[in-house]
């Protein structure tokens, strides 16, 4: 598991004091308000930056963070993840999974065929759809109930319904 999770990803800086304009990468964009410390990764190095500000409209964040105090050092952020520890993360609902935590995740069908492993997980309002590659090529895997039975995130293992995926899986001729 990963020891931290993004957020946000920095899409701009606003203005001219240093300010970021964010796109949330949670379904609760309130989330921002509980933290105090973001982390910006540099290599393979997570550093701790305090929130200054932070103002919201419907889609987006505005962040003001410490240490950026004019827009040429915003924009050093320009494309760049913004991450939590782990520790951090709000507890999920019962069968709720981190996308991060379902991206290489190895699938099997109930009847133990390898499907692959999940490569993308694509949001698409309704359910989320898992993109699977493997021996079979590429499966678009529906995040529905009835079509993923297990979700093991520890094994890194998700089991799903061949029967759900008829016409999902290419034929093996």
């Amino acid at each position: 598991m990963l020891d931290y999770i993004s957020v946000g990803y920095v899409l701009k800086p606003q203005g001219i004091k240093g300010e970021i304009k964010v796109e949330p990468l949670t379904d609760y964009i309130e989330r921002f308000d509980e933290l105090d410390i973001l982390y910006i990764k540099e290599d393979d190095k997570y550093t701790p930056t305090r929130i200054l500000s932070r103002k919201y409209s419907p889609n987006h964040v505005f962040l003001l963070l410490e240490g950026y105090n004019d827009r040429n050092q915003a924009e050093k952020l320009r494309g760049q993840y913004l991450w939590i520890a782990r520790d951090q993360v709000r507890e999920l609902p019962e069968d709720t999974f981190l996308i991060a935590d379902i991206i290489g995740c190895a699938v099997y069908t109930k009847e133990g065929q390898y499907l692959g492993r999940v490569d993308d997980v694509i949001e698409t309002g309704s359910n989320d759809v898992y993109v699977t590659k493997g021996p079979l090529g590429n499966i678009l895997i529906p995040g529905l109930k009835k079509t993923v039975l297990e979700v093991d995130i520890k094994d890194k293992k998700i089991v799903v319904s061949a029967q759900e995926l008829e016409g999902l899986l290419p034929n093996e001729d």
